[in-house]
């Protein structure tokens, strides 16, 4: 049976919103809520984040360049807690305007930048240390292509299907449909290009893959949204499933998907990273995400 039919009013407003898991954070405006400088450390680079897909990206790629030689990418990584809404403080704000993990600010040169969004930062990265994306321009607009593929991939995977099928207050047919349908056509995208190449933008690893495998790979252990693996017949994706275990086994892949990762059990978890010793006693595993 259809859901009962919605009638939008003349002129939303706010306060009808029915509610949800991030009812206390969301509002329809942007800006500071509250006056906090961030931290900083030591290093030449320092990242906001939480250990949720988007900024898994940008700790996966500091830990590849890294495990890559490139000693200039060390780093301090704090949490930003957006569930409880610090990602609304001034300091945050003025690192990204748009109020999401991860921020990274570049310390490397004379005067401290900012880079905001995830795919931002990846390339940033990449072009700075001149790794993980290829020079060859046909190679070159093949790995963008699918960086920004996920870029736009994301929200109907997050904010659309893991909103309506694990967040909103209401379960509806037609939101879940639609978004489920979704998010299968993009791993069937990824299937068939991994059906004929061993990476997404091609033979080597680059920053298509360090962007992609965070979202992608939760569904394939069914450790994201109330375990969509089931509901969204994720095992057919043979192809996907393969691309998943190699780079989840990558050394750099297993330490960058546990900074900033506040939940779970004790010894997966690392509020912040500050050098290579802070892993010490953590348990990093290849497999499902922990």
């Amino acid at each position: 049976m259809a859901d009962a039919t919605y009638t939008p009013p003349e002129v939303w407003n706010p306060e009808t919103v029915s509610g949800g898991r991030f009812a206390g954070i969301n509002r329809p405006t942007a800006g500071a809520r509250e006056d906090r400088e961030l931290p900083v450390g030591e290093h030449p680079f320092q990242l906001y984040s939480l250990a949720t897909p988007n900024g898994v990206k940008a700790t996966v790629m500091l830990e590849e360049l890294l495990e890559a030689g490139h000693t200039g990418a060390e780093y301090d990584a704090w949490t930003v807690n957006i569930g409880d809404g610090e990602q609304f403080t001034s300091g945050f704000v003025a690192a990204n305007p748009n109020s999401k993990i991860p921020a990274l600010i570049d310390r490397s040169g004379e005067a401290p930048f900012r880079v905001f969004e995830s795919g931002a930062i990846l390339v940033h990265l990449a072009e700075k240390f001149g790794a993980f994306l290829p020079t060859d321009p046909a190679a070159r607009a093949e790995v963008l292509s699918w960086v920004f593929w996920q870029v736009g991939t994301g929200p109907f995977i997050g904010g659309g299907f893991g909103h309506f099928y694990a967040y909103a207050p209401e379960k509806y047919e037609y939101p879940i449909n639609r978004y489920a349908m979704e998010t299968k056509r993009i791993f069937d995208v990824a299937d068939q290009r991994l059906a004929d190449s061993r990476y997404l933008g091609g033979d080597e690893y680059t920053i298509a893959d360090i962007a992609n495998f965070p979202w992608l790979a939760p569904f394939t252990t069914g450790h994201i949204y109330n375990d969509a693996k089931t509901f969204l017949s994720i095992d057919e994706y043979k192809n996907v499933g393969r691309w998943v275990k190699e780079i989840a086994a990558r050394p750099a892949v297993k330490r960058g998907r546990i900074v900033n990762k506040v939940w779970g059990d004790e010894d997966t978890q690392m509020k912040e990273r500050h050098s290579a010793a802070d892993f010490e006693g953590k348990r990093l595993v290849s497999g499902p995400p922990v």
